[in-house]
């Protein structure tokens, strides 16, 4: 099958050597997957970090087929999403996580929220997903990640650069540092959030209006989760307007902490853009600026 070269390049610049093995394999898996639920390719979506694609099961049910290099982060999505069990996610049919391989129900109309040109509308309906999806954290054995776990980002960007922020600034980094101290040392309630719940991760659908996709599944509080949707979707004038009435909508909508959100929001635009540096792919300096964004509205509420 032929695969977009930008995603090969991605797939090779976030994996490595683990990435080339799977490209190499990928025709093989997806025979595997055929042969297996029967099922057969219609098309392909955009692809970035993953294959996925709309299959059609011998029964002619109509699912979505998720094809990734098995990583940790693959096999907690899995797991996130038999915790939701449809609950504001996506169903899964069946799945090997060991393989990359997830098959889930195909979601209609299916277009996502970047369609809903209102903003406070969007935020609205994103704020009943998050309510749908959040839960206690688990207390058994699982293989989800966690915020904190997250935050260690920045010192492995220490280390990288030998005691230094490379690319980054250091003040910036500096800030992120002590203010995802304080904020761990002063977390809610652990919840099981779904850690990357942006525009583009929440599709139209029949069974319930706005169904989440491609959760990472991590533990940490609930002010956290607001920070990967605040960022995305964001026009060219007056971001800084836009970003002071998302804040104030999530958090009445939700019953959040304002000034814990934008810490959040601050932290973790410095902590993506160094993700962006190791990984290869993205603008770290864009989301440099996000973080100065963020920190301007801190100043005004503090």
């Amino acid at each position: 099958m032929h695969l977009p070269e930008t995603f090969r390049q991605t797939i090779k610049s976030v994996h490595g050597a683990r990435g080339e093995n799977w490209l190499d394999g990928f025709g093989e898996l997806v025979r595997y997957c055929e042969a297996k639920w029967g099922l057969r390719i219609v098309h392909s979506y955009d692809l970035t970090f993953n294959y996925v694609a709309s299959v059609q099961l011998e029964d002619g049910t109509e699912a979505a087929l998720k094809l990734c290099v098995p990583h940790k982060e693959s096999r907690s999505e899995e797991q996130a999403l038999r915790w939701y069990d449809g609950r504001g996610a996506v169903r899964v049919i069946d799945s090997e996580p060991d393989r990359g391989i997830l098959l889930m129900e195909s979601v209609k109309p299916g277009y996502t929220l970047h369609m809903i040109q209102d903003d406070k509308e969007a935020m609205l309906a994103a704020a009943q997903v998050m309510r749908r999806l959040w839960r206690p954290a688990p207390a058994e054995v699982h293989a989800f990640a966690s915020v904190a776990g997250w935050t260690d980002g920045l010192k492995r960007l220490r280390r990288v650069f030998d005691g230094g922020t490379g690319p980054l600034p250091e003040r910036m980094v500096e800030l992120a540092e002590n203010t995802f101290e304080q904020l761990l040392h002063t977390s809610g309630q652990p919840l099981l959030l779904h850690g990357d719940l942006h525009h583009g991760n929440i599709l139209a659908g029949e069974r319930d209006p706005w169904i989440a996709i491609d959760p990472k599944g991590v533990i940490g509080e609930a002010e956290y989760e607001v920070c990967a949707l605040l960022t995305n979707n964001l026009p060219a004038d007056d971001q800084i307007g836009i970003l002071r009435n998302r804040v104030n909508v999530l958090a009445s909508a939700l019953e959040l902490d304002r000034i814990r959100i934008l810490k959040w929001a601050v932290s973790f635009g410095v902590l993506s853009a160094f993700w962006c540096v190791e990984d290869g792919v993205g603008d770290p300096m864009a989301a440099i600026g996000r973080a100065e964004l963020f920190e301007r509205l801190l100043s005004e509420l503090q």
